[in-house]
């Protein structure tokens, strides 16, 4: 299956953030349930970076909260586009120690973020059809 059949999902769990807002803009979108990280957007809407909310977690604990959304933000995106297989970008995320991954457009436009549990749900959803229908060829149901 490919990241596009997922959009639904992965369309619902993209939140951005400008380049230039501060933490406190960061927290306010990363406060919503389920959501786990941020695209950060430049100027033209494409990519710049991504900010977890464990990263920000971690960095306001820390005592200093005058920092930018720039300062903080990963520049190394790791991320899959609408073409990739599912079980592909599993693979990458579980390679990479992310649990959210940004789905981005061959221009680095943000399109939605893969979250490792939708994706394992439907990765597990696709083995238990394959189990099914196994099960019917052997047992000739069906056909």
């Amino acid at each position: 299956m490919r990241i596009e059949k997922l959009y639904p999902m992965t369309s619902a769990r993209l939140m951005m953030i400008d380049v230039a807002a501060t933490l406190q803009v960061a927290a306010l979108t990363l406060s919503n349930p389920g959501i786990g990280l941020a695209v950060v957007r430049e100027r033209g809407g494409k990519a710049a970076g991504v900010l977890s909310k464990s990263d920000l977690i971690r960095h306001m604990t820390d005592g200093e909260q005058e920092a930018s959304v720039e300062s903080l933000m990963s520049r190394n995106i790791v991320s899959c586009s609408p073409a990739d297989e599912l079980q592909t970008a599993w693979q990458v995320m579980v390679d990479n120690r992310v649990q959210n991954m940004p789905v981005l457009d061959a221009d680095a436009r943000p399109l939605g973020v893969l979250d490792i549990r939708d994706a394992l749900k439907v990765l597990f959803e696709q083995e238990q059809l394959q189990e099914h229908m196994l099960a019917n060829y052997i047992a000739g149901i069906g056909y």
